[in-house]
């Protein structure tokens, strides 16, 4: 027997049966709805005084038969959908009317939200509950100010609609195709940048998308559009509203995307919320973070870590599954050496942790006793620091000859790396490559990667790299001088190097040169590193430190 969805209590035994009747009714492919199925289906809410809907699919088969009150109807769970070549989900919605009112706001928002083919209201006669008027609309591809309009419109009467569905619904989709038809294809998910301006921080709110679409890219998503919504105050539920969660639903369509990646760290029922409402993938910049870091983790210190951090982000998020957090997990923002615990419950997940914890102890353990030899062997140690991206690994690589990873990505660098350094005088020292900063660094990242900053406690010196290229260079120092006192290491003796000098304007180099200190260089070239080395050396064994 055809299952019945909605408000079916009080139905009585005739009524129930000419509902499920309609599962038997076809309508012809190329018709939205046939004058007999109307007039059926009017009777039969004038008869049970309900509104009634049918979801149709492109066969003309009734996919569901949904019973509501006399105001609404309220949709079953239609299952997951997956952009791709159809990009509307192949089934129209055909309401009863029994106000005779036409659509209402929540039909239209249902029409958004559940990628419908469209979605009509047929006005009931109360007198002799016959058909009247039709109110139907359909989705139609963004504007370019990223406005998403739908198109509403009248039909007289069943009778007159001469639309020939098959051919309409194909021409809309491809309409919403056509911007991708060019794109080439290539690997990896589809996303959308989300990200919210508060009042006075547009400039702030600009700079981190642009961060947010590096960290994006080298998680291996594709950008396919970002927005930057204006708020006096987020909303609680879905940072941005309803209305611009439609707006997203229907860009996401029409750019081929799966993802949405917001600029922020959403609670765990704001995740659960976005993910139920567009039926899209849901992440954060912490989730994107913790991919990244789950990429690039080599050694066995470095995965623990990873695995640490994920647990701490997903533990007051377990309580989503099965439901939401099935649209935020595997592929990006999932994967790593802690992607095969994401089933464990509450208990278990914290039996981890405390492993974890215990494990990463005792390799801070050992750190301390390698510290401890170096320190009785009297070799100083310099710390590299700095914002992600900044040329670390390739500072490193080019005064020790190391072939350390270095790549023009974000967090390319997780595992510290440290290398010998001899001066010409028979001086050693160790050269320390740490992580690098981000704005906004996550706590749980922090925390979880307290063993390997651990090293940055008993640097001698610390060579803070920055990218003199970078039009934000500044505020970047700042971020890293706030995580470098976070750490308790304010007062530690620190040299500033400029580096990409080869790449940007010599003017603003002597400038930041002269307003900040340090020493301009350029890793890639090798340019200003004998200076550098130089006044390292005279630091370390003739300056102040060496008192």
């Amino acid at each position: 027997m055809e299952p019945l969805y909605g408000n079916t209590h009080g139905l009585k035994a005739e009524q129930n049966k000419a509902l499920r009747a309609l599962y038997r009714r076809r309508i012809d492919r190329q018709t939205f709805i046939s004058a007999p199925v109307a007039r059926e289906l009017t009777e039969l809410s004038r008869d049970t005084g309900r509104r009634i809907g049918l979801l149709v699919d492109r066969q003309g088969t009734v996919d569901k038969v949904v019973i509501g009150d006399a105001h609404r109807v309220f949709l079953p769970d239609l299952g997951r959908w997956r952009a791709g070549e159809q990009r509307f989900r192949g089934l129209r919605l055909v309401l009863t009317d029994l106000r005779q009112i036409g659509l209402t706001e929540d039909d239209l928002t249902d029409l958004t939200l559940l990628r419908l083919d469209a979605v009509a209201a047929i006005a009931v006669d109360p007198g002799n509950g016959l058909p009247g008027t039709i109110q139907w609309a359909y989705l139609l591809p963004p504007t370019d100010d990223g406005s998403t309009p739908r198109h509403v419109e009248r039909v007289d009467a069943v009778h007159h609609w001469d639309l020939d569905w098959l051919d309409f619904i194909s021409d809309l989709e491809n309409q919403f195709a056509q911007p991708t038809q060019l794109r080439q294809v290539e690997e990896g998910e589809g996303c959308i940048l989300v990200g919210v301006s508060m009042e006075g921080s547009r400039h702030a709110a600009q700079r981190s998308m642009a961060e947010l679409a590096r960290l994006a890219e080298t998680a291996g998503l594709q950008v396919r559009d970002s927005v930057l919504q204006a708020r006096k105050k987020l909303d609680g539920r879905t940072v941005i509203g309803t209305g611009k969660l439609q707006e997203l639903v229907v860009r996401s369509m029409h750019v081929g995307a799966e993802v949405l990646v917001f600029n922020r760290e959403l609670s765990p029922s704001q995740l659960r919320n976005i993910a139920e409402s567009t039926d899209l993938k849901v992440l954060d910049r912490t989730q994107l973070i913790l991919d990244i870091f789950a990429q690039h983790a080599k050694t066995k210190e470095g995965r623990l870590q990873v695995e640490l951090a994920q647990l701490r982000y997903r533990a007051p998020r377990l309580a989503l599954m099965p439901t939401a957090m099935s649209r935020l997990t595997g592929g990006i923002g999932g994967r790593g050496p802690g992607e095969t615990k994401l089933e464990i419950n509450r208990r278990r997940a914290t039996e981890r942790l405390t492993r974890l914890e215990r494990q990463l102890e005792e390799i801070s353990k050992q750190r301390e006793l390698r510290r401890a030899r170096r320190k009785k062997n009297r070799v100083p140690v310099v710390s590299i620091v700095g914002y992600t991206n900044a040329g670390k690994s390739t500072l490193l690589n080019r005064v020790t000859r190391s072939e350390v990873l270095a790549e023009d990505k974000l967090f390319a660098t997780l595992d510290t790396t440290t290398r010998r350094f001899r001066f010409p005088e028979e001086r050693e020292i160790i050269l320390a490559d740490t992580v690098g900063f981000i704005e906004d660094l996550p706590s749980t990242l922090v925390q979880a990667f307290k063993a390997t900053l651990e090293e940055l406690e008993e640097a001698d010196l610390l060579l803070h790299v920055l990218d003199a290229s970078d039009p934000d260079v500044e505020h970047h120092k700042g971020n890293v001088e706030k995580i470098v006192a976070e750490l308790g290491l304010a007062d530690r003796a620190t040299m500033l190097v400029w580096n990409k000098c080869d790449a940007a304007d010599p003017v603003e180099v002597d400038a930041l040169v002269r307003r900040h200190g340090g020493i301009a260089v350029s890793a890639l070239e090798g340019t200003g590193l004998e200076n550098l080395l130089d006044t390292v050396e005279h630091a370390l064994f003739r300056g102040a430190l060496a008192r």
